[in-house]
């Protein structure tokens, strides 16, 4: 385990997500009232990038292209797959992969900088 230099804090203003990469690994960075969170940059529902059209709401993340929605402080999933705009498919497709935790990072603040630790 070894904590990696992610970012300048005054570099992530509140309620913003970054997606950078740590040791080969893509990392999602964002910042809410709660302080900052490290995850895993992809939903684990079909891979989209989190960054582009993520909302967090209600201390969760939810992907912006089937709304799974995974809890922020422990990745745990909370909805799977629902799909809004015509729920049947939406959960149609969620049958097709496996329902996945997001995987959650441990983050400091040192000197000034955002650290991830990765495992």
């Amino acid at each position: 385990m070894k904590w990696h230099k992610a970012m300048k804090i005054d570099k992530l203003k509140q309620g913003k997500k970054k997606m950078i990469s740590i040791s080969r690994k893509l990392i999602l960075i964002t910042r809410t009232d709660e302080g900052y969170f490290a995850s895993e940059a992809l939903c684990r529902h079909m891979r989209w990038p989190l960054a582009y059209g993520g909302k967090i709401e209600n201390g969760c993340i939810k992907c912006p292209l089937h709304q799974t929605k995974h809890n922020l402080d422990d990745g745990e999933l909370i909805d799977w797959s629902p799909f809004p705009l015509f729920p049947p498919y939406g959960k149609l497709v969620g049958k097709f992969s496996k329902k996945k935790d997001l995987k959650m990072y441990d983050t400091r603040i040192k000197n000034g900088n955002l650290e991830v630790k990765i495992v």
